[in-house]
Formats: structure tokens, C-alpha cells, sequence
């Protein structure tokens, strides 16, 4: 296949010379590259006519944000910058003339958890020095610190309404799920107020992410380091808050062990943290990992994947959990010696699998327009590609295989270890959806959902794992 093929014995010259070496890195580099200009092949939103920062149907408006979110990883992982414009421009449009990536025409399904993946990009842009837009231009840290504050807003406003608490699933009264207190959202308050306290040094921040994981652990949905999906307060029962979704995800994971090693690395090695951290590990380990065909364990989404009913939503998660798990071992670095070996393996599964030309679009879906014998499936398990194709698909695997350089480049910086992005300690005061005001929509239909329950490699080691990549 043109993904990977034609270098042979690569495996047995890495131990014995540096060039070697250096040749594997240029060709996981190269791997990166043709995942990468698959995926952005379903991106039309640079083009005339078209909406900077939206992907076409049937992708929601969250996962446009994580893809140019990936997209900064890859830049800073492999140092190819050819997305870097159309991903300042989408992260500048969607930002919206309010600078809070509350754009009008997502209201119908603008969740807490979908204004965090747009806030999480800008924040890995504040932390990777993603290329800083003009001084007339919103800042990426302003635009975190700006989702900050409304969420802080929204919180308070929810403290009397039952769990004592908690953002909500949905920003709008009008849009169903208000009631849902889920993790994905409650976990993006978490990790950008865990970041956002390591950038700026603002223990304000550090109080808010230990109040938020206070709150999840009070309310039921960690269990012995799982992280459930959500809570439903029901206002029929006296706002009583015991009915929880048990489903597991990826993505809840990744966002809970992410925010816990960046509060560690805040902390100077807190042993609450560490402690928290080893447990959300020690059950992502158990419970996102399985024996593919080929003996390794490597990564799946344990709920939907093996009976193959995961939505389109749901088969971009672990892609997120790869780049959080990925940053974790440079934040808190005596967690690559586990967590290594995993996404290695994962990484040499994901590669497999990009292995596919298919001629024809899933019904409702887009079409692949990579090149031949590139398209990456779902399934990391089966050792090949698996049938499946999209955003999602392409997503995960450009998190797996570029994150085999992780140990490569440098550790996130803050503002005090040369950060350049500008700050608004006060954005976003305007208040959550101020526009809205006296504004009344009709619920919001079932189809209109937006989904609620969404490697490093280093030295030799890694290097071998990656060199596998150019033997399939």
C-alpha cells in the first residue's frame, strides 16, 4: 500500500545505526502526511461559498473543532505546517463576533461539551505556540478564559437545580438534555480550568478543576476510576440526582486523565493527584484495551465497537483519548513507561488499517477523496482496514500515528516558559448566550442530537514500534 510500503528490515537496522534511526522518523513523518491530507479532503469549509470551520453533513459542528484541534497537534508533532491557515482561519470564524465560539447558527445544537472541543483547540494552540493571529484578531487564550468564565457563569446558575451543581449537557433551556449533567462537559470545564491554572498560574483556575472533579466524585459518576457517562436530574422527583448512564467512553477518559496529569504538573507532583491520575489510568487500561488479532492489546471503544453500532460521533472518540494520553507522559513523565507500549501497539494498528480504497460513500456520509489504498478504518483489532471511513476514522488514526513523536518535541508551555498568546481575564462577561434573550425556539428533535456520549512512543523502544508502521 502507498501509505507505508516498499522500506523493508528496518526493524533489525535500528539497532545498529543512528541514520536508521532518523529514516524511521522521516517515514512516521511521511505516514502522517497522507492521513493527514485524507482527512482534510472532507473539509470544503476553506473553500468560495462555503462556512469557515464547519465540516459538511453529517458531522456536527464539535467535531470540526476537535479535527483542527488535531490538526495543531500534527503541526507541532511533525512540523508541517501546509493546514495551518485553514486552521487559524476555521478556529477565527467559529470564534464568532462574541469571542466565545457561541456562533448563532449552531444554537439548535450548541452544547456545553461542543463550545469545549472548540475551546480545547485554542487552548492546545495558546499551549503548542500555534502561530498567534493579529493583535485586532481574538487571542486563543482569551478565547479559552472566555468559555471559562461562562461556564463558571452557568454552573452557579445550576447550583439550586439539583446535584449541587454541574455544567449541564445542553447551554439553552429550549434544547433537550438541559437536564443531562454529563461527563464530556463537566470534563472540558475541567481540563481548561486544569490549563488554564498551568498557563497562566492563577490558582483561581486550580480551585475551579478541583471543584469540578469534587463534584463528579460526589455525585457518583467516578467508580474506582471509571468515568461514567452522565447524570439526569429529574425535576418531577424533587431535582433527585441518582439516575446515572453507566456507558463508558474513550473520550470521558482521556479528558479526566489529561486534566489530572495537568493538575499534577501544576501541583509539583501532588500526591492527590497523582493518585487520581493512577486511577483513571489503571481503568482506561482495563477497560479501552483488547488483543487484536495479532496478540497486541490495543485501543477500541468497548461499547459500541465489538457489536459495531458506534455512531458517527462515536468513531472519532478514541482519537482524543490517543492525544491526551500522549500529552500526559510529557506532563507527567513517570506515566510513559505504561502508557508507551499501549499506543505504540495502537499506533501499529492504526496503520494497518489505513490501508483502505473504497469507491463508495457509507449512505448519509461523505465520500473519501484521499488517495488510494489510504483510507483508515475504525477497527484497530481486525489487522487491516475494517470497511469504515470518515472524519472519525482518519482522525484517530492521524492521533496514533503522529503521536509516536510525542517524546520528540517540546513539553506544552505556559506563560512564564515562553507562551505568546494574549489573555482576557474578563472575556466572555458578557454572559452565556446574551443574545438569546427573549428569543423561543421549539425543542430540539431527536435527529438534531448532538452526541452526549462521545503514543507515545519514546527512544528506541518507540522507535522500533514506530518501524513497524513501514513493514505492512
Amino acid at each position: 500500500m502507498r501509505l507505508l510500503g516498499g522500506i523493508l528490515g528496518m526493524a533489525s537496522l535500528l539497532m545498529q545505526t543512528v541514520t536508521a534511526i532518523d529514516m524511521v522518523i522521516t517515514s512516521v513523518k511521511a505516514a502522517a502526511a497522507e492521513i493527514a491530507f485524507g482527512l482534510t479532503k472532507y473539509y470544503t469549509g476553506h473553500l468560495p461559498g462555503d462556512t469557515p470551520g464547519n465540516l459538511p453533513d453529517p458531522y456536527f459542528w464539535w467535531e470540526a473543532g476537535a479535527m483542527f484541534g488535531t490538526l495543531i497537534d500534527y503541526w507541532q508533532l511533525t512540523g508541517d505546517d501546509t493546514y495551518n491557515d485553514i486552521t487559524k482561519q476555521a478556529i477565527l470564524h467559529q470564534a464568532a463576533p462574541t469571542r466565545d465560539f457561541m456562533p448563532r447558527n449552531q444554537t439548535r445544537t450548541l452544547g456545553n461539551d461542543d463550545q469545549g472541543f472548540w475551546a480545547m483547540t485554542a487552548m492546545t494552540a495558546a499551549e503548542l505556540k500555534f502561530p498567534d493571529p493579529g493583535p485586532d484578531q481574538p487571542q486563543y487564550l482569551a478565547l479559552a478564559q472566555a468559555v471559562f468564565n461562562q461556564w463558571a457563569q452557568r454552573w452557579e446558575e445550576n447550583e439550586s437545580s439539583g446535584c449541587g451543581g454541574g455544567l449541564p449537557w445542553q447551554i439553552f433551556r429550549f434544547n433537550r438534555g438541559f437536564n443531562y449533567r454529563n461527563s464530556i462537559s463537566n470534563g472540558c470545564f475541567f481540563n481548561i480550568a486544569s490549563r488554564l491554572a498551568r498557563f497562566t498560574g492563577n490558582v483561581t483556575y486550580a480551585e475551579w478543576a478541583a471543584k469540578i472533579y469534587t463534584w463528579q466524585e460526589e455525585t457518583g459518576l467516578f467508580r474506582d476510576g471509571d468515568v461514567l457517562d452522565g447524570v439526569t436530574v429529574k425535576p418531577e422527583e424533587g431535582n433527585s440526582c441518582d439516575s446515572i448512564d453507566e456507558i463508558q467512553w474513550t473520550y470521558n477518559a482521556g479528558i479526566f486523565i489529561h486534566g489530572s496529569a495537568v493538575m499534577y504538573n501544576f501541583t509539583d507532583g501532588n500526591p492527590i493527584w497523582k493518585r487520581r491520575l493512577d486511577s483513571h489510568l489503571a481503568s482506561a487500561e482495563r477497560t479501552f484495551f483488547t488483543n487484536s488479532t495479532d496478540g497486541e492489546r490495543v485501543m477500541f471503544e468497548q461499547f459500541c465497537e465489538p457489536p459495531g453500532f458506534c455512531d458517527i460521533d462515536q468513531r472519532s472518540f478514541k482519537g482524543y483519548l490517543t492525544r491526551w494520553l500522549a500529552r500526559t507522559t510529557q506532563l507527567a513523565p513517570y506515566t510513559f513507561e505504561s502508557i508507551s507500549p499501549l499506543l505504540t501497539n495502537s499506533a501499529i494498528a492504526a496503520a494497518k488499517a489505513c490501508s483502505g480504497s473504497p469507491t463508495e460513500a457509507p449512505p448519509g456520509e461523505q465520500p473519501f477523496r484521499g488517495r488510494p489504498g489510504t483510507a483508515c478504518g475504525f477497527s484497530w483489532t481486525k489487522g487491516g482496514y475494517d470497511g469504515m471511513n470518515g472524519v472519525g476514522e482518519q482522525m484517530n488514526a492521524l492521533s496514533a500515528v503522529a503521536s509516536t513523536l510525542v517524546d520528540r518535541v517540546d513539553v506544552p508551555v505556559t506563560g512564564d516558559t515562553g507562551g505568546t498568546s494574549k489573555g482576557d481575564v474578563n472575556g466572555g462577561a458578557d454572559g452565556p448566550g446574551s443574545w438569546m434573550t427573549g428569543k423561543e425556539y421549539k425543542p430540539i428533535t431527536t435527529g438534531e442530537r448532538v452526541a452526549a456520549g462521545f503514543v507515545t512512543a519514546a527512544m528506541v523502544f518507540g522507535v522500533i514500534g514506530g518501524s513497524a508502521f513501514l513493514i505492512l
